[in-house]
């Protein structure tokens, strides 16, 4: 909350010096550590933070008037929730025009409400958008291993196996069927991670349709409707609204 006022409360000349622009950026980060729907736009604009050009300018302001109307608006932790985990993975297969490298999100629910989340450029060029998907798929399992045994360390036993939601059935299939893996082998440490971890009922994979993959909001630029509507889903409102 802090770091919303600080950063709407800037309001020097609007100078479109890349300086500025890095200190803008700088201080959206921050922001995203409690406000996920932000991702997406803060990753798209640190990729450009030595040569900004108009259109990023423009981008900025749009999230910067977002934050205004919105500044109370933040995570709700609820108390009466279960402690079963959840995840979505999502990825936007070849979306760096340069490069031709695919973007990956998640986001990881604990009952319903989100405790991690991450947007990131893929390290390598993925073949076919099934691939690209299955990356994000092997990046959400990480987490879910490592949150799975914080957990642990709290002294939460988590017994069943964690829901990972993709939006891809060729992922879906290639997790579920080794006879896939044989044409899949340059990402076999990713096949076989997801593999094992299926097989050993660490995780069970689940089809979700794109309407309701919230990984989405994290990965690509959504309409209005649309955006609102994940963002609900996600818990994420505004906290001094009367109850």
């Amino acid at each position: 909350m802090e770091h919303n006022h600080k950063l709407l409360s800037d309001n020097g000349p609007f100078f479109k010096d890349p300086a500025r622009f890095r200190r803008y950026v700088g201080r959206l980060v921050y922001l995203t550590i409690t406000r996920p729907e932000l991702s997406y736009a803060v990753h798209v604009l640190s990729q450009v933070m030595q040569k900004p050009r108009e259109a990023h300018w423009d981008a900025v302001v749009r999230v910067l008037k977002y934050l205004k109307g919105s500044p109370s608006q933040g995570i709700m932790l609820k108390a009466i929730s279960d402690l079963h985990i959840r995840a979505f993975c999502d990825a936007d297969w070849a979306s760096y025009p340069v490069s031709h490298r695919s973007l990956s999100s998640y986001i990881v629910l604990l009952g319903d409400s989100p405790v991690s989340w991450k947007t990131k450029k893929q390290n390598t060029v993925s073949h076919s958008s099934a691939e690209a998907e299955y990356r994000a798929m092997a990046a959400a399992l990480r987490e879910l291993k490592w949150l799975k045994r914080l957990l642990s360390d709290l002294g939460v036993v988590h017994k069943s196996p964690m829901d990972l939601f993709c939006d891809s059935n060729a992922a879906l299939h290639i997790a579920a069927n080794p006879v896939f893996h044989e044409r899949m082998k340059h990402i076999v440490i990713d096949c076989h991670s997801v593999r094992d971890a299926v097989q050993d009922r660490l995780i069970v994979t689940r089809h979700v349709h794109t309407t309701e993959q919230l990984a989405d909001i994290m990965t690509k630029a959504l309409g209005s409707v649309q955006f609102h509507y994940l963002l609900s889903k996600l818990g994420v409102c505004n906290l001094h609204a009367p109850t």
